[in-house]
């Protein structure tokens, strides 16, 4: 079960919020956006019956029933959501000290290290240009065979960002990869970026 804690001034807050929401039922769902990375932030939303994802974990609080995102879960351990006052009213607090911690390390499936370090560090900064690239399979002899998506589909420059970019980032961070290959089909190009 998710590692959030609700303080009681949390709950009690959150409660009168969702007690004047005009659909009964209403709870809320916990998320992070790029966990795992510098760029990790802690959202809390709404979440009307019916807008929980089917992963989703429930923790049902006294007042209200609270979805936690299950990509998000596990950088969740430790949170603390608290509701503090002061003369100017009252503030909502998110902590949560492991929102930015990379869940891998060396010994974690091949896959899951590719993954990483394709969201945190290669997607980012082909978000830029529309673009983003998928892990497809890791192929004998130690190939990872990537797509290209969005603005890089069809992009001029994706054979040399696969070259000069992925494939270096990749060969130097995960000892197991000798090389990429591109399955994408580059003829389709109307989002290329280039």
């Amino acid at each position: 079960m998710a590692g959030i804690h609700f303080t009681e001034a949390a709950q009690t807050y959150l409660a009168e919020l969702l007690s004047k929401q005009d659909t009964t039922g209403v709870g809320i769902r916990v998320f992070i956006t790029q966990p795992g990375t510098p760029y990790a932030e802690t959202c809390i939303a709404y979440c009307k019956p019916g807008e929980e994802k089917a992963e989703d974990l429930l923790i049902s609080l006294a007042a209200f029933p609270v979805w936690v995102d299950a990509v998000s879960e596990p950088f969740l351990e430790d949170a603390v959501v608290d509701y503090a006052t002061d003369r100017m009213g009252g503030q909502l607090t998110i902590k949560a000290p492991n929102a930015k911690v990379p869940m891998v390390n060396e010994d974690s499936p091949l896959n899951d290290r590719i993954n990483y370090l394709l969201q945190t560090e290669i997607n980012p900064s082909l978000a830029s240009h529309g673009g983003e690239i998928k892990l497809i399979d890791v192929v004998e002899g130690g190939i990872a065979v990537l797509q290209f998506g969005g603005g890089c589909q069809g992009c001029g420059m994706a054979d040399v960002t696969l070259k000069e970019g992925v494939e270096k980032t990749l060969v130097a961070r995960i000892p197991e990869i000798t090389g990429v290959r591109d399955v994408t089909d580059h003829s389709v190009t109307e989002n290329a970026y280039y």
